[in-house]
């Protein structure tokens, strides 16, 4: 009887840790993240997470994911391996304006040359965007670098059309809130784990 119990508790433990595991979520402006996720069969910590405002308003909430922890632009721009930002509405907004804005934040923390060789994949972006019409409170969207594919774009769960092969796109992505002319200096502090004191 004794070995009986001992072995349906092992049994309870085991069943029970992968739950235990994978419950452990950070909660920003009302969307819980989790503090890992996969991507490309490698896992990923939260590296930073804030909410993007606008004046006194709240736009979204973005979530930073790396293979391990980054404290500097430099650092995320040259890690290895996945990498996910994954950014949740909260509001509605017109999809066409924020893929106008994220042109806007790409070029505005690049030179020029190198921007001009992201061109047509940026207009590629922006018509995924604007063929959405409107991003809704609680949409997510993803952006993931996969080494040896691209970045690859996944809108309210659907992947959008090919990867963008460009290894530059996905940095420049990320220079929307990590570079010198950030969207929101607050959230680039987030994303990067840096507390304020």
């Amino acid at each position: 009887m004794t070995r009986q119990l001992v072995l349906s508790s092992i049994l309870c433990t085991a069943l029970l840790l992968p739950a235990l595991a994978s419950a452990a979520t950070v909660e920003i402006g009302g969307v819980k993240l989790e503090d890992r996720v996969t991507v490309a069969g490698q896992p990923l910590l939260l590296n930073g997470a804030g909410i993007r405002y606008k004046a006194v308003f709240k736009v979204y909430t973005a979530g930073l994911y790396l293979g391990q922890k980054a404290e500097t632009p430099e650092a995320v721009l040259a890690a290895t391996g996945p990498r996910r930002m994954t950014i949740t509405m909260l509001r509605d907004i017109d999809s066409a304006e924020l893929g106008k804005l994220f042109s806007r934040g790409m070029e505005d923390n690049m030179e020029r040359a190198a921007f001009s060789k992201l061109i047509p994949g940026v207009l590629r972006m922006s018509q995924v965007f604007s063929d959405h019409k409107k991003l809704k409170e609680g949409d997510t969207f993803l952006l993931d670098w996969v080494p040896g594919t691209g970045t690859v774009l996944t809108i309210k769960g659907e992947v959008e059309g090919e990867p963008f092969k460009e290894p530059e796109f996905f940095n420049a992505l990320m220079r929307i809130w990590l570079g010198p002319k950030p969207a929101d200096w607050q959230l680039k502090d987030a994303l990067l784990g840096i507390k304020k004191k």
